[in-house]
């Protein structure tokens, strides 16, 4: 694919980062903030609305993160609808649902839209000096997980693999690594993980088919992967993120799944099974997490960190592999055709025009 002259490759060489990714609180860096991220078992930052304001200030928080190691990982949850951390001065995204609804109708204008979208959702956020999305969603819509809901492409494994599948080429032409969430899938329980810890009861022979099935047609477009804050109680007496059957014998072993895993957030109540955060983040490097995001705890944060070091883990390379592919400014991204044609798709969805 011919690059535009608004995009930059990166250097081919892939750099090795450390396990932890964790937050900031403002919308600069303090001087104890730099420290932290200066250490070597710090790979990466997510940001969240707070750390937003304008586009320009968005951009600088990225430089100074990047002035602390300039290979540090940086992301965000903008995937649309109601998970939108950038919002002022962006394109405001509809929910994964809207796609459902026209797949009903014609999958294959479904499917073009998706593209676009998830094209315009990766090369808006690259604008902003991040370098990836934790998206898609590729849990099924069950009508039970209030947390999923609108966050689903569909309710069968096969509509949410062939959208979501379209969003990921659309956000790979941007220059963004893919993360599939929440594997091997959240929609059929009722409890929220961030406050609770679910429990899905089902046979692994009835999520094989039905929720497992729609990551094994996503395979091939899976940058990366983050398992649910889930317990299977008829498969594992873990939750999905601690489970090395999970992790390792079916999605490493059985999937033949390189790319790399992120943990959930350590701090989710969800994850507190697992013991204090020193406990949870062995529990989810030893089932085979790459990366393990501790978020919204500034102690629980410094103490993984803390944890880490006296770990002495060697630097991952895997995790290097979704740092930003191209880099979009912002002024060059809106004159483009694609873009206006993109924001086009994403009005004609939303029913409005938006000013940005």
């Amino acid at each position: 694919m011919t690059k535009p002259d608004s995009q930059q490759s990166r250097n081919d060489t892939t750099p090795a980062l450390g396990a932890l990714m964790l937050d900031v609180s403002a919308t600069s860096l303090s001087d104890a903030e730099r420290e932290v991220l200066s250490s070597p078992v710090v790979g990466g930052v997510i940001l969240f609305a707070r750390n937003y304001e304008s586009p320009q200030q968005v951009r600088a928080l990225c430089a100074q993160i990047k002035s602390c190691n300039p290979n540090l990982l940086i992301a965000v949850d903008q995937e649309g609808g109601r998970v939108q951390r950038l919002r002022e001065a962006y394109t405001r995204l509809p929910p994964m649902r809207a796609f459902a609804k026209l797949w009903e109708q014609d999958a294959t204008q479904a499917c073009y839209n998706a593209k676009s979208v998830g094209w315009l959702m990766a090369a808006e956020v690259l604008s902003a000096g991040i370098d990836m999305s934790f998206a898609p969603v590729l849990d099924i819509n069950t009508e039970r997980s209030e947390v999923i809901g609108d966050r689903a492409f569909g309710n069968s494994p096969k509509q949410v693999s062939e959208l979501a599948n379209a969003f990921m080429e659309g956000m790979h032409e941007a220059g963004m690594a893919t993360t599939g969430k929440h594997f091997p899938g959240h929609g059929s329980v009722e409890a929220d993980s961030h406050i609770a810890l679910p429990i899905d009861t089902r046979s692994y022979a009835e999520i094989e088919a039905f929720d497992l099935a729609a990551f094994q047609l996503s395979k091939g477009h899976l940058d990366a992967v983050m398992p649910a804050h889930v317990i299977y109680s008829q498969v594992d007496p873990h939750c999905a993120g601690f489970s090395a059957f999970w992790l390792q014998e079916v999605l490493r072993e059985q999937m033949q799944f390189d790319g790399v895993i992120f943990s959930d957030d350590l701090a989710m109540a969800g994850a507190a099974a697992a013991g204090g955060i020193e406990e949870r983040v062995d529990a989810a490097l030893k089932a085979g997490c790459d990366m393990v995001l501790v978020c919204n705890d500034p102690q629980l944060a410094l103490a993984a960190k803390s944890h880490l070091e006296t770990l002495a883990l060697p630097l991952n390379p895997r995790i290097g592999r979704m740092l930003a592919r191209q880099n979009w400014s912002r002024e060059t991204l809106f004159a483009s055709d694609r873009w206006v044609q993109s924001k086009a798709v994403v009005d004609a969805m939303l029913g409005e025009a938006h000013v940005r």
